[in-house]
């Protein structure tokens, strides 16, 4: 299975990623986050799957974060009630997730990324 990348176009970190993958020779299908919001069930197996804790997925340098006040939300939410957020809007989900069989990356630091496709 092809990886699957997970990106909003405007942004510069998956705009790197997306350069990464292609100067490696990384075949990947590409998923719009802001129109193909990630559900509920697709987080929460991400979630686990990345051994991450849940405050890693959401995108905190995003304007939805900073409006509704997310960083004390982050620490007093269950992970239940923060997961429905997440899925509430792509938005406000850190980007890009990267799939890749069982592994999951959550933004783009290259070591990770050359780790996984070496």
């Amino acid at each position: 299975m092809k990886p699957i990348a997970i990106c909003y176009p405007k942004c510069g970190t998956c705009q790197k990623a997306e350069k990464w993958m292609k100067s490696h020779g990384v075949e990947y299908s590409y998923r719009p986050i802001k129109e193909e919001n990630p559900s509920k069930e697709e987080l929460k197996l991400w979630l686990d799957k990345s051994g991450l804790p849940i405050s890693k997925f959401f995108n905190t340098s995003g304007l939805l974060y900073k409006e509704h006040n997310m960083k004390d939300k982050v620490k007093v939410l269950s992970e239940d009630e923060l997961l429905d957020i997440l899925a509430s809007n792509g938005m406000m989900v850190k980007r890009p997730i990267l799939l890749s069989n069982d592994n999951v990356l959550v933004g783009f630091k290259e070591e990770e990324w050359e780790q996984l496709f070496k």
